[in-house]
């Protein structure tokens, strides 16, 4: 069974930045593709950050980009979230995701391993 641990969320003002961390359990997490998803208070979960395994490429949100990178260490079966210039709207619960494919996708029901999620909230 894989299982997914996030850290790193906390309480920041407007403009601070913070970084995610996902630790996944198993052997293969070189061969998982990796996403975060964010879900604000009364809204449904959104897609935020994509890392197919098989190739380097990133995929972000229009409302990330340029600000939030995502990264991972295949050496420390663990996937990042630098998330940068952060704003109040940024506030949510923010969850990793996994999918053992080679592809990716921004779609929830694509990925099979999701972790407990943690708060980040920003003060403006």
């Amino acid at each position: 069974q894989v299982q997914l641990v996030e850290s790193g969320g906390g309480l920041v003002q407007a403009g601070d930045s913070l970084r995610l961390s996902c630790e996944v359990s198993g052997r293969t997490f070189s061969m998982y593709t990796m996403g975060w998803f964010r879900q604000a208070p009364g809204k449904e979960r959104e897609f935020v950050a994509a890392n197919p395994w098989s190739s380097t490429s990133t995929y972000y949100a229009d409302s990330v980009k340029g600000r939030f990178t995502i990264s991972r260490d295949n050496a420390k079966n663990t996937v990042y979230l630098q998330m940068n210039s952060l704003k109040p709207e940024d506030t949510a619960v923010y969850s990793c995701a996994a999918k053992k494919k080679s592809w990716w996708s921004g779609i929830e029901s694509f990925y099979d391993y999701w972790g407990q999620g943690t708060q980040v909230t920003v003060s403006s």
